[in-house]
């Protein structure tokens, strides 16, 4: 659902020109969906939060098992179903718990029940059997905090839908900024084993760019202390760089380029939603911390 794939800036060729105009394309359907989707709220945003979860589930364990593995999907999909019901009957700490015990299911299961290809001897996931399961496990964690970071946020009766738009200002243009930036500046990389063609640069330009967009988004909702949100922005943005470096470094161990083609141009979910995922789960934790659990949006943006 943003612009840029996963570098911040290379040197353009063709191939790399009609690779971006597939993203624009993606982007420019995908972001008016998706914010008229937020802002409709309700049953509505929490379906599209659980259908994209499940769709990071399958991607993942494709990724990490080199196939769907239904040890992963079986304790997966009742965690995020469970998950969604929890949320939409206003119990997110019992949703919480229900993610945990579909993670842990999911590695007692791959622990117990290997998959007869060698995995209990050479724990072809890990560097141990037990990397499996852990493996497995992570997985569901991960697609988990998709579901009900943004889901929680929006249901936040004042503030919900003020968050989600400071988000997404924020995600996706520290994800744009770094794009274009990159491509102009250029210059060191910022981790070349990981990611071979984000640069300093590009990281630097995201930042500016993404606390610009979330403070505008503030200034517009009529939200004082602009400082101490120019401070959670910022916060939120370096999080959400890090978050694409800890895909881009998932990716890498299992040796794949993206981590599906569903999306034209940008790759699968988990390809566009992994720096959303970082910064949502973060900006939820901060609103829990300051407000609790029934009103985490106003948390975060209300000093």
């Amino acid at each position: 659902m943003t612009l840029s794939n996963h570098s911040d800036g290379s040197s353009g060729n063709g191939t790399g020109t009609g690779n971006l105009m597939l993203r624009v394309a993606s982007a420019a359907v995908l972001a008016p969906v998706t914010l008229a989707i937020a802002y409709a709220g309700g049953w509505t945003f929490l379906a599209l939060c659980t259908i994209a979860a499940g769709g990071i589930l399958w991607e993942w364990a494709s990724l990490v098992s080199h196939r769907a593995e239904a040890r992963i999907m079986a304790p997966g999909w009742v965690a995020l179903l469970a998950g969604m019901a929890l949320i939409s009957c206003h119990l997110p700490n019992a949703a919480w718990a229900a993610i945990g015990g579909g993670a842990l299911s999911a590695g007692l299961i791959v622990a117990a029940w290997p998959r007869g290809d060698g995995e209990a001897a050479s724990g072809s996931w890990g560097s141990a059997f037990w990397g499996s399961a852990a493996w497995a496990a992570g997985g569901i964690v991960y697609a988990g905090a998709l579901l009900l970071a943004p889901a929680l946020l929006r249901g936040d009766p004042d503030w919900g839908l003020t968050a989600l738009l400071f988000l997404f200002a924020n995600v996706w243009i520290t994800d744009i900024f770094a794009y274009f930036c990159g491509r102009a500046i250029g210059g060191p990389l910022l981790w070349p084993r990981v990611s071979p063609k984000k640069t300093w640069s590009g990281a630097v330009g995201g930042l500016v760019g993404g606390v610009a967009a979330s403070v505008a988004v503030a200034y517009a909702s009529g939200i004082g202390r602009l400082g101490i949100v120019g401070v959670m922005a910022l916060v939120l943005s370096v999080l959400a760089q890090a978050g694409d470096l800890f895909e881009s470094a998932v990716k890498r161990r299992f040796g794949a380029k993206d981590a599906s083609h569903l999306i034209p141009g940008h790759g699968g979910l988990m390809d566009r939603l992994d720096g959303f995922l970082v910064a949502a789960l973060a900006a939820l934790l901060i609103g829990m911390i300051r407000q609790g659990t029934a009103a985490p949006a106003r948390g975060l943006l209300i000093w």
